[in-house]
């Protein structure tokens, strides 16, 4: 699969992906360090890439409809995160995405599970 690390991911979750064997590239890798969330948003659906991210905005599906891109996962920190919480949190990330397909969908990553967003059927926000 594709991805986008979001500003808030280091070279550790990089690579990690890579090591998955996963395409994957970063908000600093192309100089968009800073860029307001609409355009980050834009970018990974411009470049058909899954959004990961630690910035709860993006957990708003009906602000940054994941069925208009690639998907976005939100990794779901501790209130006093370590360097190692994100790297379990990408642990869990990757684990899950050997068994079922982010395309499209919005997945928060909590240290114990992920959650899937999945609308409603009649749901017309996209």
């Amino acid at each position: 699969m594709r991805f986008k690390l979001d500003e808030n991911l280091g070279r550790g979750a990089l690579a990690a992906f890579q090591a998955a064997g996963h395409d994957v590239s970063s908000i600093h890798l192309q100089a968009l360090d800073g860029a307001p969330d609409e355009q980050v948003f834009t970018v990974c659906r411009d470049e058909g890439r899954v959004l990961v991210t630690c910035d709860l905005d993006f957990a708003n599906p009906l602000v940054y409809d994941p069925r208009t891109g690639a998907g976005v996962a939100v990794l779901r920190l501790p209130r006093s995160p370590g360097p190692s919480d994100v790297r379990s949190l990408v642990e869990v990330l990757l684990g899950a995405l050997e068994h079922h397909d982010i395309a499209g969908g919005l997945w928060v990553v909590r240290q114990d599970r992920v959650r899937v967003w999945e609308p409603a059927p009649d749901d017309s926000t996209g």
